[in-house]
């Protein structure tokens, strides 16, 4: 039984889970909204306002996006040792809104992104690592919360694109960027209130390893960890295709989509941005839905096995979008908009086989006590992964589109191969978990 359990504010359940879940969740959907809000903007903030060329502006979105995953390894061990996930989520928050602000001042651009990327480094792994906290061992409620969670993140991304986007492009960069840090304070607020439903404080593993076998435990511990190290290898190269998303797709969407809807109106750019995550809104009931029917059956597919259909699916996105691109250039037209919609689907579809699934995968199996250092080497894919998106986005400007869209195809078919070797290792992980669970 976790801390968490025995706490009386904390055991209280609200919409059939514990009441801690509701606040991670809505902490979560208005960080979200402060990220992808600025995110939604930050390409065309460079190339329209800071007239940056495009292969610097991708080069800088992949070095601010790497470095906003690339933080919390550090942080999530701070966490961990020192912080304590509270404190770290609180300061996080802070610095996090303090350079969203900063954002409306061109001559604070660079600081206002590494204040950002600074303060995700306390807040992402401290947040989500206290998810598993919330349940006593063994609760099968836990395998959903994971993908509950994952709503409250696309919530947010699913808003911002269409709040932050629209007054952007309306009344100025500046404003988009102002209301993604509101959005940042909010998130702020409704943790700090609803801190009587959060798991207490976890001793750290210094204190309890004395009582067991320390050899036994340093040796699963390394074990846990390689197999952890390697499935996050595996999606660095994941994210540089998937990532396109933010960047050469943003750039495709301004000067190679036709966005009229009837005569005389123009989509926004940033609303296209809204179709991913609502789409993660709208399938992760389905999805929570089969999984569970074929869990029942014991037909299940492992984490990994889902991991790699993901991958497959996002790159037959991308094979989607080089052949729309093949054929408006051989018409001489820009492409329309329906194709990139289609575009999103299928890369939804992909996402969500990968993402909340890997996430869940690192929390399950994360060491107790290292929980928000597990979560931060998932996160380190992030990292490495937007690095390779940005260089990857680079040969925009030297290939031709189709071209270039079979490239970023191709990429996450290889992501797809270098999952292969961890399916086993990791449904054995999974299955002593469960078996570990059941004798408690």
């Amino acid at each position: 039984m976790t801390q968490a359990a025995d706490q009386s504010g904390a055991a209280r359940d609200w919409f059939g889970h514990p009441a801690g879940l509701t606040i991670l969740f809505l902490t979560e959907t208005w960080t979200q909204f402060s990220y992808f809000g600025m995110r939604a903007i930050l390409v065309w903030y460079m190339t329209k306002e800071l007239l940056i060329g495009q292969q610097h502006a991708s080069l800088i979105y992949g070095y601010y996006a790497a470095a906003f995953y690339f933080t919390p390894i550090f942080g999530g061990v701070i966490a961990d040792r020192l912080l304590g996930k509270y404190r770290a989520v609180v300061l996080g928050a802070v610095l996090m809104a303090l350079g969203h602000f900063m954002m409306t001042f061109e001559n604070l651009f660079y600081p206002a992104m590494a204040a950002v990327a600074l303060g995700n480094g306390f807040f992402l792994p401290s947040l989500s690592s206290q998810i598993n906290h919330l349940y006593r061992e063994g609760d099968p409620r836990l395998a959903s919360a994971y993908n509950i969670y994952y709503v409250g993140i696309n919530l947010g991304a699913f808003v911002a694109p269409i709040a932050c986007g629209w007054l952007g492009e309306t009344y100025g960069w500046h404003w988009g960027f102002g209301l993604a840090g509101i959005g940042m304070l909010i998130a702020l607020v409704t943790y700090v209130s609803g801190r009587r439903y959060l798991p207490a404080e976890q001793q750290f593993v210094q204190r309890t390893v004395k009582s067991e076998a320390p050899r036994k435990l340093e040796a699963a511990f390394r074990t846990r960890f390689a197999l952890l190290i390697g499935v996050m290898l595996a999606v660095v190269v994941f994210r540089g295709a998937y990532e396109q998303n933010g960047n050469s797709i943003a750039t495709w969407t301004d000067i190679g989509i036709d966005r009229a809807l009837g005569t005389g109106y123009l989509i926004p750019m940033a609303w296209f941005q809204s179709i991913n995550p609502l789409l993660i809104i709208l399938l992760t009931p389905v999805y929570v839905a089969v999984w569970t029917r074929l869990a029942r059956r014991g037909r299940e597919p492992s984490s990994v096995k889902k991991m790699v259909i993901g991958a497959i699916v996002v790159g037959l996105s991308y094979v989607l979008c080089g052949l729309a691109a093949h054929f408006s250039v051989l018409e001489h037209v820009r492409t329309s908009w329906i194709w990139l919609a289609l575009y999103f689907v299928v890369l939804t579809v992909g996402e969500l086989f990968i993402l909340p699934v890997g996430l869940g995968l690192f929390g399950r199996l994360a060491p107790k006590g290292f929980e928000a250092t597990a979560i931060a080497v998932w996160f380190f894919a992030g990292f490495a992964g937007n690095l390779l998106a940005g260089w990857i986005g680079t040969l925009w400007s030297d290939l031709s589109t189709p071209i270039f869209f079979a490239v970023v195809a191709a990429v996450a078919g290889i992501a797809a191969v270098l999952l292969l070797p961890f399916e086993r290792p990791a449904a054995r992980a999974e299955s002593d978990l469960a078996r570990d669970a059941a004798q408690a």
